[in-house]
């Protein structure tokens, strides 16, 4: 509304309005009074007494009215301003809940309280918050919209080298952070800090406070998880291995012994060649053995990289089914679809994925099937048998090891290898709906 177009009672304050208010209504039987007595018979002295002490009431009248109103008002004003400072250990008195002013200040209290519990609470959060970032072990930062730091985490203060007081409000060209802000999104990079120097990954985001943009920046040490799970790998390869060449060093070493002992005696036995004949053919297999071991070992840690070229899955799928003549594996087709792979690569995964479902069945002479279906933008290739099914799942992609009794114990970890180096993935688990397993192969399309 235009206050130019307000009414001359909407022009005066609230007070006025209703002193105003309270006048017209008055005023009336204050007159009928006055021209009762002005024109009755009666004395002026009286006349003008009893208008006097109408007046006085009339005037008692309104300021008693105002001030029972406009005084729990500027109260209520009052609370309200205390809540909007935060303060919010005032509370109204008189609050009863049988009348319509004492509603509203039981109201009033009640948003208090209210707000009250919900500062703590948020008081209670960020001082969590801040805690948790303070010891968190990963550098983070805040910057403005001008790339002033605003804050840091003790993580933080050791990569840059310096206490939190001496970093805040520099810009971040000033603190080497310049590069890393302009990283969209995550990226890992080898960059050199005060605090130390490796391969870090760099993790940027936006945030907005008090409708402004401000920068998240958090740095975490790779080099440091990276050696610990290089050291990892060691170990599991030095346990690999002392495992294997102990078991052909063992019974070679035991034998070559025995043969030794057996051609220092004089005279020699009757037999003696009959036992060296055997005790070299032990020797020759266990040596065997341990080279097909390590030529299985080089062909794991040599795999090259797929040569991607537009493959048919069906025909991919009957060439490696064609391979198998232990057992007959049943092709469920599925929808036409040419995947884009290495064909020699995908189809030694396939092979090596139908052998251990054919082994698995027939040790409970149950079937083996094939089929595929596509899953949005991948393929999903599934291997099922009705063999025994899976025990334990912690050891199938271990390098080397196995339950197959000559078997190398590379297969399924070849498999996972040339499945992640396509894009995809290879998961084992035992089938839901009966028994034996399920290998999983997802090949992304395109």
């Amino acid at each position: 509304m235009d206050p130019r177009k307000r009414t001359p009672a909407r022009r005066l304050g609230y007070e006025n309005r209703l002193t105003a208010i309270v006048v017209v209504c008055l005023l009336p039987l204050v007159a009928a009074v006055l021209l009762f007595l002005v024109f009755g018979d009666f004395s002026a002295k009286l006349v003008w007494t009893v208008a006097v002490v109408m007046a006085a009431w009339l005037a008692m009248a309104i300021l008693i009215l105002r001030s029972e109103i406009v005084y729990p008002l500027r109260t209520l004003a009052n609370l309200l301003a205390a809540l909007r400072e935060e303060d919010f250990s005032i509370r109204a008195r008189g609050a009863r809940a049988d009348e319509a002013l004492g509603e509203v200040l039981v109201e009033v209290n009640q948003l208090g309280t209210t707000l009250r519990e919900q500062r703590l609470q948020a008081l209670e959060a960020t001082a969590l918050v801040r805690a948790v970032i303070a010891e968190i072990d990963v550098a983070i930062f805040a910057f403005d919209r001008d790339q002033r730091l605003q804050l840091i985490n003790r993580a933080g203060e050791r990569l840059l080298g310096s206490h939190e007081q001496r970093l805040l409000g520099k810009a971040a060209d000033e603190l080497g952070l310049a590069d890393s802000l302009g990283i969209d999104g995550y990226s890992s990079v080898d960059a050199s800090f005060p605090g130390g120097s490796g391969r870090w990954s760099v993790r940027r985001t936006r945030f907005r406070e008090k409708g402004l943009t401000h920068q998240l920046l958090v740095i975490a040490d790779l080099s440091r998880a990276l050696r610990e799970e290089e050291r990892q790998a060691w170990k599991r390869l030095v346990r690999v291995l002392g495992h294997e060449l102990n078991n052909s060093l063992a019974p070679i070493k035991s034998i070559a012994s025995s043969l030794e002992a057996i051609l220092a005696s004089e005279p020699l036995p009757p037999d003696w060649k009959d036992d060296m004949d055997q005790g070299l053919g032990v020797i020759t297999s266990r040596a065997e053995s341990l080279t097909r071991f390590m030529e299985a070992y080089a062909r794991l840690a040599r795999l090259p990289r797929p040569n991607l070229r537009p493959v048919d899955l069906h025909a991919l799928v009957r060439r490696v089914v064609g391979l198998e003549h232990r057992a007959r594996v049943e092709v469920v087709s599925g929808p036409p679809i040419v995947v884009s792979a290495d064909s020699d690569q995908l189809e030694q995964l396939l092979i090596n994925v139908v052998r251990n479902a054919v082994d698995a069945a027939l040790e409970s002479r149950g079937r083996v099937s094939i089929s595929w279906a596509k899953r949005r933008s991948a393929v999903e290739v599934i291997v099922s048998d009705e063999g025994p099914g899976l025990s334990g799942t912690t050891n199938l992609f271990v390098p080397f090891f196995t339950t197959k009794p000559g078997g190398t114990g590379i297969g399924l970890v070849l498999s996972r290898q040339i499945a992640e180096a396509h894009g995809g993935s290879l998961v084992l688990q035992n089938r839901t709906g009966g028994r034996g397993c399920e290998a999983r192969l997802e090949l992304p399309l395109g």
